[in-house]
């Protein structure tokens, strides 16, 4: 049940005190840890909301204390946190390592491979040793194929094979 009461006296060192309430009955034990964590330092002749219960020690004490104007708290009492296991840090070891596997076994089995470097994928084509030699021959007429033309232009020197110098010999007879 909640009653109401005056702080009277209060040693903030120790952190405890005592309340007159309001039925002028005895006054009644209160420690800090009754009152609201908001901040606000308990004060002598502060006007409080509280409940009562029997302490360890069989004598009344003040506990659940409220300010006028502020809402209850709720009543529920609060879960005691439970200290870290070694197990939960070597299970998150053991997730963040099996993780971490997956990862590399997906990247190395669904990763594009590669390209080939531009060496690897050109054709190598033998240099095979040319049919052709400069024999003296400067002219079409003394050329069997375009490609014999072409090759007598561009390794033989006093060729007369280009009469427009485009580039394309024999363009009359062979390379047409």
């Amino acid at each position: 049940m909640r009653t109401h009461g005056t702080l009277t006296k209060w040693n903030d060192d120790r952190g405890f005190g005592f309340i007159a309430p309001a039925q002028g009955e005895q006054e009644i034990f209160v420690h800090i840890s009754a009152f609201p964590r908001d901040g606000e330092r308990p004060r002598i002749n502060e006007l409080i909301s509280f409940e009562v219960e029997t302490g360890p020690n069989g004598k009344l004490r003040a506990v659940r204390i409220m300010r006028p104007g502020q809402r209850p708290a709720s009543a529920r009492p609060r879960a005691k946190r439970k200290p870290d296991s070694p197990s939960l840090g070597v299970g998150a070891v053991v997730a963040l390592l099996a993780f971490v596997g997956l990862g590399v076994y997906g990247y190395s089995r669904f990763a594009p491979t590669p390209p080939e470097p531009a060496s690897a994928q050109v054709p190598r084509i033998s240099a095979a040793p040319p049919t052709f030699a400069c024999d003296g021959r400067t002219m079409c007429s003394q050329m069997n194929s375009c490609a014999e033309a072409r090759y007598f232009l561009q390794h033989c020197p006093g060729t007369k094979m280009d009469g427009d110098h485009d580039g394309v010999p024999c363009e009359q007879q062979w390379c047409n």
